[in-house]
């Protein structure tokens, strides 16, 4: 059987009633880390788009893990409790079937950041920063923080924060963890040849710079329960010499597998570079397909995949297994709805909305024929 962006999809011990996801989308909105009432409107709006899995933005295990001040957090009960509220809110008006995850993280060197519309840089003196830390004394970037190279006691306390966070993701009744591998965070740091160099078991090598990654998936995997699914995001390429390629991914990838991750998100960039990306639509799906047809875990592909089309394509020529939508969501909450008008497909949608449906609504057709 064919499959499409509509056919479900079991990612390990959870199903998902079709292929899209909300891709985990950071909205800086958090206080010390606990979900706020923006939080509340953006989970809800997500819960009802029609995607089979919305997954949370990149929430911090770690105080010092975060990327800016109001950046999401599950380090404290004070984080659980609010995110608790805005789940179970998002969870009373979702589309049947729909399931929910979080994307758990450690910024490492690119934390003490301000909020995007601040400027983006590295926090000020006067704006509060902390400490950073990496697994070498390497900035992020010039101008940035130098972070402080992490000592073996205080990796396995992030390693047991990755741990602790899953944990309390699983009290909150999320379907799925995600661990965050790639775009420069912690991790990922750890990974790429670019700011890892370090002598040690936790470097020195190609499997080095894995260990780290590998050691909270699989501490990860062990702490939460089986019926939880625990995927990763990783990165295809760093886009730049002597970084990161897709070879390495699925290397990665294979490890994860066995270290028994459901699936994996396939991303790219993240550390600064002077190499040009061509940025296109779809233009990280190649890195997806390359990890799928050499590993046999379930596969996300995510960027800039714009239009219902092109997402079925992807499904159904077995690029990917999944496709993630994240601008095209905040453009459009509705584009799921949309995507299975165009695709012939029958989804579910709140009754209170029913009058909007093409068939009485003559707006439907003008949106479509726009389009």
């Amino acid at each position: 059987m064919t499959q499409t962006l509509f056919s479900p999809l079991d990612l390990g011990p959870v199903r998902v009633p079709n292929r899209i996801a909300v891709a985990p989308m950071c909205q800086y909105s958090a206080h010390d880390g606990c979900a706020s009432d923006w939080h509340l409107q953006h989970l809800m709006t997500l819960a009802m788009s029609g995607a089979g899995l919305v997954m949370l933005e990149a929430t911090a295990v770690e105080r010092a893990g975060r990327i800016t001040h109001g950046c999401l957090g599950l380090y404290s009960d004070e984080n659980e409790r609010a995110l608790d509220r805005v789940l179970k809110a998002a969870r009373s008006v979702a589309l049947p079937g729909t399931r929910f995850g979080v994307q758990i993280s450690h910024a490492g060197r690119k934390g003490s950041a301000q909020r995007p519309w601040e400027g983006g840089g590295p926090l000020a003196a006067h704006e509060d920063p902390w400490m950073t830390v990496a697994p070498s004394p390497l900035p992020h970037d010039a101008g940035w923080h130098v972070p402080r190279d992490l000592e073996e006691v205080q990796i396995e306390g992030i390693i047991q924060s990755f741990v602790q966070a899953a944990r309390r993701a699983e009290r909150l009744g999320f379907d799925v963890v995600e661990l965050h591998m790639a775009h420069g965070y912690l991790l990922h740091q750890f990974h790429s040849p670019l700011s890892n160099r370090r002598h040690d078991r936790w470097g020195d090598s190609s499997r080095g710079r894995m260990a780290l990654p590998l050691a909270v998936a699989h501490a990860v995997r062990e702490a939460v329960s089986s019926d939880i699914a625990v995927g990763a995001r990783i990165t295809g390429t760093d886009w730049e010499t002597g970084g990161l390629g897709v070879g390495d991914a699925v290397d990665l990838a294979r490890a994860l597998e066995a270290a028994g991750l459901a699936y994996l998100d396939v991303t790219s960039g993240g550390m600064p570079t002077k190499a040009p990306i061509a940025v296109h639509p779809g233009y990280q799906v190649p890195l997806a397909e390359a990890v799928k047809s050499q590993s046999r875990t379930i596969v996300r592909a995510v960027g800039l995949i714009v239009s219902p089309d092109h997402a079925n394509e992807i499904i159904t020529s077995n690029q990917a297994d999944q496709v993630a939508i994240g601008r095209g969501l905040l453009d459009n909450p509705r584009w799921a709805w949309h995507a299975a008008e165009q695709l012939g497909i029958q989804l579910p949608r709140p009754p209170q909305y029913d009058r909007a449906r093409p068939a009485i609504w003559p707006g439907a057709q003008q949106r479509n024929r726009a389009a």
